[in-house]
């Protein structure tokens, strides 16, 4: 692989460096736009011990999920426990630390840091634990808190109280897109642009799985989410029909009538 061709031969080469203890951004939503090969290839690796900062922690078997149930994951941040119940069970027996963060203060968390912005204000949060401190990041074996959330740094602005929210990055980035150039210029399809452009700014190396490989200047630049400036190696193409459905509705002959 040349400086500027960004491909990978497989998923096992994109992900063999990730260490022991490192820190993940992960992109996607429940488990919409999510990187499931390099989930799947992170398990096979082998490393433990992963910080993840994520929307959610996918679901029971799917997503994150698979890493959270083989015990590998030490540390959630993320805004939505979800539908996993193995998330749920391993937060409040204290087998995991997880800091619960509003989902746009998380975001944004992960945008400034891709920015080389360190921290920011935001109204989020003000007047609850959020600020206050005292948020169970986690519980000991009785159920007593053994690691507490700090206080945060507040100001007021025009009358208005803020408080300050530190920006993330990141060791590695897991991201997912629709299409993606040897470059690693990735275009993202409708709402899977949820988490995964900010999740691939905030990590030191990125990695992106795509749908579609093609070959440098096929997508229109006016056309690019995520420049590849921000994407270090590019897996692809993927499959496109492993996507999950966390929740499955239906409706009866008649209804549809």
């Amino acid at each position: 692989m040349n400086n500027v061709d960004k491909v990978m031969a497989s998923a096992a080469d994109a992900v063999a460096d990730i260490p022991e203890g490192a820190s993940l951004a992960v992109g996607g939503f429940g488990l919409c736009g999510i990187p499931t090969v390099l989930v799947g290839a992170l398990l096979a690796q082998g490393a433990d011990g992963l910080r993840v900062v994520s929307n959610n922690c996918g679901v029971d078997g799917q997503g994150l999920g698979i890493l959270l149930a083989a015990g590998r994951i030490a540390r959630v941040t993320g805004s939505y426990v979800g539908e996993n119940k193995e998330f749920a069970r391993q937060y409040l027996a204290g087998e995991l630390e997880v800091e619960l963060t509003p989902q746009g203060t998380l975001a944004e968390r992960l945008r400034a840091g891709g920015a080389g912005i360190p921290a920011f204000y935001t109204p989020a949060g003000v007047g609850t634990q959020v600020a206050d401190g005292g948020l169970p990041w986690r519980y000991g074996p009785d159920g007593s808190v053994s690691v507490a959330s700090p206080p945060k740094e507040t100001r007021e602005f025009r009358g208005r109280t803020y408080l300050l929210e530190e920006a993330v990055t990141t060791d590695f980035s897991l991201v997912r897109a629709a299409r993606g150039d040897r470059h690693g210029n990735l275009v993202f399809h409708r709402s899977a642009a949820n988490f995964n452009p900010l999740a691939a700014m905030a990590g030191r190396i990125t990695i992106a799985e795509v749908e579609k490989l093609v070959e440098p200047g096929t997508i229109d630049p006016d056309a690019v989410h995520l420049p590849g400036i921000y994407v270090d190696r590019v897996l692809g193409p993927v499959p496109a029909d492993d996507k999950g459905i966390e929740k499955r509705t239906v409706r009866t002959r008649e209804e549809r009538h």
